[in-house]
């Protein structure tokens, strides 16, 4: 008799995947809105409107890097409403018009807010999730966020068109709160395990990171920073190539090819493991970036959307759901931390390397450079992980 699969649409996973989906969609939404915030409002200069986006990466690598030690002794739960409370906090005092070093500062506690609300939820919605399927479970959450990382940029240039900026802090903060009351009602499970680690003498790294997730995370690391070059460039990338109106349904086409093969690609890999869906995904961003460095129509841009997209979703929620899957109940926090924070640096740190590279090489060379990486990233995750994965589902399927 065939056992019926655990439930994965339960209440608590749908509330919590929606809140993943409100901050990203907020953290995107002002990305792209909040330079331009900067020089209107404050008059800032080039590098201090860079510094207004860019500090919000580093307050949310902070976030994420005390969460992963501190949320089991705390409380997941606590931990996430506590994040929440602060992120709404600091986005109600985006209407506060001081000066820039103000903005800075609320810039950075945001970003810190952030950091550790996305920790915790990323960390519940693992404990929420059945074991049996929890590639896919991991696919559909880490889906929330990658929809909102293509409609919040959207979203946010066309009300910075169309809207004053009140309007557009009063529509994050409605989110803000909506987040904040939802979660309160999420119910969080008792660990399968000791409720926290033993307190370690000292400082020490598997106090802030999980050594296990190390591997996987430097894939994540490298897989980040070639993606900051689609989300941080292709607007600019196709005024130089004369595709703007093709560019400004980039990211929804990119969305819509994650939205459809996401249900596919978690049941995949619960069933014929991950290496099944990595290796293809690093083929598909390869190609998609290969694309993208020689488009003169807006088809070819829009394929490259299409391919980057399903390399890029599927990477993203299986490595995921691997350093999820590697890591004990009691030391999930750390697990979720130590993956988002090579996923933060790459994406953080990616903009301003590359733009020094676009300067020297113009952006054809480096979207050809970006697509080798990833072919030399495939490599580099037989050796992290591949080759473990491939031995177990031998041993799975003998």
């Amino acid at each position: 008799m065939q056992k019926t699969r655990p439930k994965l649409w339960t209440k608590d996973f749908i509330v919590i995947s929606s809140v993943n989906f409100l901050i990203t969609l907020i953290f995107f939404l002002l990305m792209v809105t909040i330079s331009i915030y900067a020089v209107d409002i404050f008059e800032a200069s080039t590098s201090q409107a860079g510094l207004v986006t860019g500090i919000f990466i580093i307050g949310t690598l902070m976030g994420r890097l005390f969460t992963g030690r501190v949320i089991d002794s705390v409380g997941r739960k606590r931990v996430m409403i506590v994040g929440l409370a602060l992120f709404t906090l600091t986005t109600a005092q985006y209407f506060i018009t001081i000066d820039i070093t103000f903005l800075l500062v609320n810039r950075f506690i945001n970003g810190i807010a952030l950091g550790v609300a996305s920790t915790a939820t990323g960390t519940i919605v693992a404990q929420i999730i059945p074991n049996r399927r929890k590639g896919e479970g991991i696919g559909y959450y880490s889906m929330s966020g990658t929809l909102a990382m293509a409609i919040g940029p959207f979203l946010g240039l066309f009300m910075s068109q169309f809207t004053t900026f009140n309007v557009i802090f009063t529509f994050c903060l409605v989110l803000c709160l909506l987040t904040l009351v939802t979660s309160i009602f999420i119910n969080v499970p008792a660990l399968d395990g000791p409720a926290s680690t033993v307190r370690e003498k000292g400082i020490k790294i598997t106090q802030f990171l999980e050594p296990k997730v190390l591997p996987i995370a430097s894939v994540i690391l490298v897989f980040a920073f070639a993606y900051s070059s689609v989300l941080s460039f292709i607007t600019i990338y196709a005024i130089e190539i004369n595709l703007v109106s093709a560019a400004s349904f980039f990211f929804l086409v990119y969305a819509l090819s994650i939205l459809v093969s996401r249900p596919f690609t978690g049941r995949l890999m619960d069933v014929k493991g991950a290496n099944l869906i990595m290796y293809p995904a690093f083929v598909s961003f390869a190609v998609g970036l290969l694309l993208l460095s020689t488009a003169e129509s807006s088809i070819l841009l829009l394929i490259a959307a299409v391919l980057i997209g399903l390399g890029i979703g599927n990477m993203q929620s299986t490595t995921q759901a691997i350093a999820l899957k590697l890591t004990a109940p009691h030391r999930l926090g750390l697990a979720t931390s130590t993956y988002f924070l090579a996923f933060d640096a790459g994406l953080g740190f990616g903009p301003y390397v590359l733009g020094l590279m676009i300067t020297q090489m113009g952006f054809s060379k480096v979207y050809i450079s970006l697509a080798l990486l990833m072919l030399f990233t495939s490599v580099l995750y037989y050796f992290m992980h591949g080759r473990k994965e491939r031995n177990e589902m031998r041993e799975i399927n003998e």
